[in-house]
């Protein structure tokens, strides 16, 4: 399986690409990394180094790949944060490329632009971008709890909710949809939910459940999203893939805890993710 990976990078820690690619590669995939910039660090620190690419650069970078070949041989395109609107038209021109040579292939689509507590921190624009022009474009897509509520245009407070909220985000273009942070009015204290909903026309949907850690690095959302497509794509089913997601992800989370760090314990924890446990239940909700 190869991913065309299109996102950001940086040097120390792991977000972006720098927190999708280790994990694809531990599962045995080929990825190529395009980057959108290149900075020292992730912005959370509130300082950082490091250029932030030219759309033009990023386009070029992709163009050279398919110089040699081999786009057509992608089986999926997966992107995270888009930082502006040009890099996100390059984007879609790269998805758009890669169907026309592979008609087989995927969009899985990070659609990142805010949080519970946080907000939009992306800027003005962005969030209406992803939601009319790149979302509808996608294949698979794995809000959070926060970026589905702004995708459905409403509040959700039910799991009921939440699975009406998914179908009409599915309406709009993505048939395959994983939410992660889940909290609703059932949602058992001390824990958060996640949530798989597949392709098809019955949309049959999985939840599971696990303990609410009381951390919120960065990066775990782009290592999710890496993950979901990684294990939807080669097991074709999403109760299977949200198993292991979580399962890898929780892991990490529960390593980066206990060494008291704030860059998410990727490396440490790399036999988690190329063979994960089943530590969670699924449960059928549709």
């Amino acid at each position: 399986m190869n991913i065309l990976s299109i996102q950001s990078s940086v040097a120390y820690g792991h977000v972006g690409n720098s927190a999708a690619v280790f994990p694809l590669q531990r599962l045995g995939i080929e990825v190529w990394p395009v980057n959108t910039v290149h900075f020292s660090n992730h912005t959370g620190y509130g300082a950082w180094r490091g250029p932030l690419l030219a759309a033009e650069d990023v386009a070029a970078v992709i163009a050279g790949i398919d110089d040699r070949g081999a786009l057509a041989e992608a089986d999926a395109v997966l992107s995270g944060y888009q930082g502006g609107e040009e890099v996100g038209a390059v984007i879609l021109d790269a998805v758009a490329r890669v169907k026309e040579l592979n008609p087989e292939a995927v969009y899985c689509c990070d659609p990142v632009m805010g949080d519970v507590g946080r907000g939009f921190f992306v800027r003005p624009g962005i969030p209406e971008f992803m939601r009319d022009r790149v979302v509808p474009r996608a294949d698979i897509i794995t809000p959070n709890h926060f970026e589905l509520d702004f995708l459905a245009g409403r509040a959700t407070d039910t799991l009921e909710e939440v699975l009406d909220a998914v179908d009409t985000v599915r309406a709009r273009g993505p048939q395959e949809v994983l939410v992660t942070s889940i909290l609703h009015e059932d949602t058992e204290p001390g824990t958060v939910e996640m949530l798989a909903v597949s392709g098809g026309e019955d949309g049959a949907a999985y939840a599971l459940t696990t303990p609410l850690l009381p951390i919120t690095p960065n990066g775990c959302g782009d290592m999710t999203a890496a993950l979901y497509l990684a294990h939807l794509r080669t097991t074709g089913s999403p109760a299977t893939a949200l198993s292991r997601v979580a399962s890898s992800v929780f892991s990490v989370l529960e390593r980066t805890l206990a060494a008291g760090t704030r860059e998410i314990q990727l490396v440490a924890s790399q036999h988690d993710i190329a063979h994960p446990a089943d530590r969670f239940a699924v449960r059928r909700v549709r």
